[in-house]
């Protein structure tokens, strides 16, 4: 039997990359996942891979209303929560001069906004001892150029993370931040166009002592260490990003 067998997990964003990595070594492990996301395609997609443990919420953490029905669908799925995986973002490259208050804006309502919302909407449902983990970046830390707002948001949710900890900590629960590096989960061609990402990729994968990117499995296995194994940490961020931001 595994540790996480019986563990009732939401994660969203969980259509696809990391996301539904994570959902899917929970599901194997016996855990019972709901994903939420906005493509209703894509989580059609990952239901059929996911099967019988897992359910599916189509949504938008930047809409206070979808959160809603969010926080309805899981009472009547899981009764509880025992860890929440706050993952839904959007990223957004653009020069400082060119970016425009609807593109800030946009960023911020997914990153920001959907994240504080999403723990605000769900904490009446998380079981003592949950754990949330929020979804952050190496961008907080690195200053790369082009990715100022989205950077803005991903070092907002580090703030959050030690700032929820604190709050949710009489509960019992803890919250805590998995900051990736360089992952290649296919976002990066939707926000910049095939021929940037290219060049982007190549110049990250050139800077990163492993020489490579990483997996959403990787990344997913850091999330359930946090999510259930790490019961003295919070508060905390884990960077997994290959040495990046280290060496």
């Amino acid at each position: 039997m595994s540790a996480y067998d019986g563990k009732r997990v939401v994660i969203t964003g969980g259509g696809s990359g990391i996301g539904f990595a994570t959902a899917e070594l929970l599901v194997r492990a016996g855990s019972r996942v709901v994903i939420t996301g906005r493509d209703e395609q894509k989580l059609d997609a990952a239901l059929r891979r996911l099967g019988a443990g897992a359910a599916a919420v189509r949504g938008d953490v930047a809409s206070l209303a979808d959160l809603d029905v969010l926080a309805e669908r899981v009472r009547a799925e899981l009764g509880a929560v025992d860890a929440l995986f706050v993952n839904a973002g959007v990223t957004s490259a653009s020069p400082f001069e060119e970016t425009t208050e609807a593109m800030f804006d946009a960023s911020f309502a997914v990153n920001v906004k959907g994240a504080f919302f999403t723990v605000q909407k769900l904490a009446p449902l998380l079981a003592p001892g949950a754990g949330v983990v929020l979804t952050t970046s190496v961008a907080n830390v690195m200053g790369l150029a082009e990715t100022s707002v989205y950077a803005a948001g991903k070092a907002a949710l580090r703030s959050l993370a030690r700032s929820l900890s604190r709050e949710l900590l009489p509960r019992g629960v803890r919250v805590n931040a998995v900051s990736p590096g360089p992952v290649d989960t296919g976002i990066l061609e939707g926000a910049m166009g095939a021929e940037a990402a290219a060049r982007f990729k190549a110049d990250r994968v050139a800077e990163n002592p492993m020489g490579r990117f990483g997996t959403p499995e990787e990344i997913a296995r850091a999330v359930a260490f946090l999510a259930f194994d790490a019961t003295y940490t919070t508060g905390a961020e884990l960077v997994v990003d290959g040495g990046v931001t280290q060496l």
